[in-house]
């Protein structure tokens, strides 16, 4: 049994096969790594003052903070965490999971995060691979690795360093928790720990009811009320100002018509030119995107790819949320491998077009989410120079704006979309054929 071959119902055992890389294809795939790394290397110099890959960090000087205030008893959600004004927007239990990073100096902690980031990515792409069916042999780890330093110039992947963010890491547990086999007892409970440190991956637990994974539904819940109800005992009064009034609040998060919110709300205030759309329209819109995205999702699970339904159901998160910045998006990382598997499947099915065809996507994919670089010398936003990277934040041409302003939703829609029409017709086939069995009258 092969991956393309791996039954309805989620991940189950496959005879695993070798990633088809002989000299030429691995040799292709680490000249890839160094352009990428020379790429990145002179893209946005290493050393630039706040924009080099390593000369920001703001988001682990927040969970630092966070920690800090937790340890000393002040205020989380009162008052910002750092001298720019920003506020910490995670769970109480986040200052928890977040202690360890007090533990060293800040130039350590930028070093060990930074490498750990590095870590799960490699991990996060190997075991995309393993879960569609390939071998971790020495050919795929080489691979591996020359994916992680490609992805670097996928924008969440570099925002997501140049922050010292989180979202790798919270996306490596749910793949961790939810790429086990189903009949495992922890699953659910990685979604339940992410979703206790931030709410987004809570939406995984949505995606485990509609398949009906009723004992990881439960496992999930319980261990997410766990966080919550250890958050509460360290700290109460903290605890009870987040669940009351800080979690409904996303403005806490940013301006809602930035660039950078690569969201449908974003998408909206970029649209109609507001701070303030429409939240009618956008709960409706959202609703239109949880359907389509779930319902591509559980196709996607019923025939066997657990990995591509987790990617959809990542998206539909990051879609939906009132604020989403763009290296949120960081499930391009395992739709990236899911793109270069598409054409080895195919050809392993004797489909020479549909190969040919599913060679686009992952440069397609790769060309949408680049960390395009808008360089202005003369600064903005008190900075200067100033680099925007990602699409959002180039300044591409006006017959291309209905696309580059909002690029991840595109990405989004189109593998929902895609997913829909390969799978969605068989599925209505079926579904008809059933119906029609079970009205046919019984035999003599």
């Amino acid at each position: 049994m092969t991956a393309e071959q791996v039954g309805a119902g989620g991940t189950q055992a496959v005879d695993r096969v070798r990633f088809p890389a002989g000299p030429l294809v691995l040799v292709a795939f680490v000249v890839g790594a160094l352009i990428a790394v020379y790429v990145q290397v002179k893209f946005i110099p290493l050393d630039t003052r706040h924009f080099g890959l390593f000369k920001n960090q703001v988001d682990l000087d927040v969970y630092r903070a966070g920690a800090e205030h937790l340890a000393d008893g002040r205020p989380l959600y009162d008052i910002p965490m750092l001298r720019n004004g920003l506020l910490y927007t995670y769970t109480p239990f986040s200052t928890i999971v977040f202690q360890p990073t007090t533990w060293v100096s800040v130039g350590m902690a930028v070093k060990l995060w930074s490498a750990a980031i590095f870590v799960a990515l490699y991990w996060v792409v190997v075991a995309s691979f393993r879960s569609l069916g390939y071998r971790a042999d020495w050919r795929l780890l080489v691979v591996a690795g020359a994916i992680v330093c490609i992805s670097t110039l996928m924008e969440p992947v570099r925002t997501t360093i140049w922050y010292g963010q989180i979202n790798v890491f919270l996306m490596a547990i749910v793949l961790a928790d939810l790429l086990r086999p189903d009949g495992s007892r922890l699953k659910g409970i990685g979604v339940g720990i992410a979703a206790g440190i931030k709410l987004t991956p809570a939406f995984f637990i949505l995606y485990l009811a509609i398949t009906r994974r009723w004992r990881a539904v439960t496992v999930a819940i319980a261990t997410f009320v766990a966080t919550v109800v250890i958050g509460a005992l360290v700290t109460p009064r903290q605890s009870w100002n987040y669940w009351t009034d800080r979690v409904i609040n996303s403005g806490r998060v940013g301006p809602t018509d930035a660039p950078s919110n690569q969201s449908i709300k974003g998408a909206l205030s970029t649209v109609f030119h507001t701070t303030t759309p429409s939240d009618a329209l956008w709960l409706v819109l959202s609703a239109v995107a949880v359907v389509l995205g779930l319902s591509a999702a559980y196709l996607a699970y019923r025939h066997g790819q657990e990995l591509l339904a987790l990617c959809l159901t990542g998206m539909t998160t990051t879609a939906v949320s009132p604020f989403t910045w763009g290296h949120h998006w960081v499930w391009f990382v395992p739709l990236l491998v899911i793109a270069v598997h598409l054409p080895i499947a195919a050809w392993r099915r004797g489909s020479r077009t549909a190969a040919g065809w599913s060679l686009l996507a992952a440069p397609a994919l790769f060309v949408t989410v680049f960390v395009w670089r808008n360089y202005l010398p003369g600064g903005a936003l008190g900075m200067k120079p100033f680099y925007g990277t990602g699409m959002f934040m180039t300044p591409f041409p006006d017959w291309l704006r209905w696309f580059s302003a909002a690029p991840y939703l595109w990405v989004f829609g189109v593998s929902a979309v895609s997913t829909l029409i390969v799978w969605g017709p068989g599925e209505v086939r079926a579904w008809r054929t059933r119906g029609a069995d079970d009205h046919a009258p019984a035999s003599a």
